[in-house]
């Protein structure tokens, strides 16, 4: 772990001496509505900006169903600056992929998911002595909407009550983008399974696009 972080470190300040390129990726997460919004700021805008890919995801723990929504864009910086300000006026999770990341780490790693369950699975990786390097990570600071399913067997009038309380449960959403070699990506995929997390190959995303 100490080797990763000083080749995080060292990548930072290489990054830092580097000029903005016109075109760059980012990966925006939160909760529908401000992805929603994104997606129509983008579309509205397509020639300076590409939709790659956005998800719907459900992911159940305990009695609790999580529900956030991610969308991945190409485009001019200044497009992408724009968007992201959306993001962040809303609370969302937001990472900006520099060409740097894609030209120099052999396999990035996309990681999307409720921050508890983002860090069981760095947890996990260590246990398994899996070689990850951590590039960069944000976190939500707005809602993501929760339904406690349990509380459909309750009567009408007690749901009314409880369901407004789960539903504005302070649920952070993490956005993780990893780097590692070829021989642990089925190791890290099986560990994002069995943590309910949602992961993208970005060199795949790159490939289709």
């Amino acid at each position: 772990m100490i080797e990763n972080k000083i080749k995080i470190l060292r990548k930072a300040a290489e990054v830092s001496t580097v000029q903005d390129s016109n075109y760059i990726w980012c990966v925006i997460a939160g909760n529908e509505d401000m992805i929603n919004n994104v997606a129509y700021s983008a579309i509205m805008d397509k020639k300076r900006v590409k939709v790659l890919c956005r998800e719907h995801i459900n992911t159940k723990e305990s009695f609790v169903t999580k529900k956030f929504d991610f969308i991945m864009l190409h485009g001019e910086t200044s497009k992408i600056r724009e968007l992201s300000m959306i993001c962040k006026e809303n609370g969302g999770a937001y990472l900006k992929i520099a060409p740097y990341y894609v030209k120099d780490e052999p396999n990035l790693i996309l990681t999307v998911g409720p921050e508890n369950s983002i860090k069981k699975f760095v947890g996990n990786c260590e246990k398994n002595n899996i070689k990850l390097s951590f590039l960069i990570e944000d976190h939500t600071t707005g809602f993501i909407e929760t339904d406690v399913y349990i509380t459909n067997m309750l009567p009408r009038f007690i749901r009314n009550i409880i369901d407004p309380l789960f539903k504005m449960a302070d649920v952070a959403l993490s956005t993780v983008l990893l780097s590692s070699e070829d021989e642990e990506l089925p190791k890290i995929k099986e560990l994002a399974r069995s943590n309910k997390i949602f992961l993208i190959e970005f060199n795949k995303i790159l490939k289709e696009d």
